[in-house]
């Protein structure tokens, strides 16, 4: 076989390989992006949760979600500072969001000092003032949150 003799140029299989490539950059990208959009999720998902049994009324559930401990009962003495009833007379009826009928949990994000849990931004009852809860990340524990973040 000479030179002459050599098969033509085929530019399949370069342009199949360039496909491949820019596929998985693009697969790669939107993965990324969407593992972005979502990293608070699981916070998001407690906050979530602590609201809907609020909204029905189910105080003692809502009170075992506040502290990631749904055998809390088994156990009073560890929350005494801060026990059912005064949860019940901050997020009852009697409270500051009132009875609750409907929310939306709006965003969340981290304070600027680098903590270790993030804010969660709930909109109640669609009041102007949105109710914000920490969640620690580790437990995912409920708490008031230690920095005011603004939500669009």
């Amino acid at each position: 076989m000479t030179l002459l003799d050599a098969t033509p140029y085929d530019p399949a299989p370069a342009r199949r390989r360039r496909i491949r490539i820019l596929a998985a950059v693009i697969v790669i990208f939107v993965l990324a992006a969407l593992v972005w959009m979502n990293r608070y999720l699981p916070e998001k998902r407690v906050v979530d949760k602590f609201f809907a049994a609020l909204m029905n009324k189910d105080y003692e559930t809502a009170y075992g979600i506040y502290y990631a401990d749904p055998q809390w009962k088994e156990h009073p003495t560890q929350y005494s500072r801060y026990p059912l009833n005064q949860f019940i007379q901050d997020w009852g009826t009697g409270g500051q969001w009132g009875i609750i009928r409907n929310y939306k949990v709006n965003g969340a994000s981290t304070c600027s000092s680098g903590a270790s849990g993030v804010v969660v931004d709930v909109i109640v009852n669609d009041r102007a003032e949105h109710a914000q809860l920490w969640v620690e990340k580790s437990d995912k524990t409920l708490s008031p949150p230690p920095c005011e973040l603004l939500f669009r």
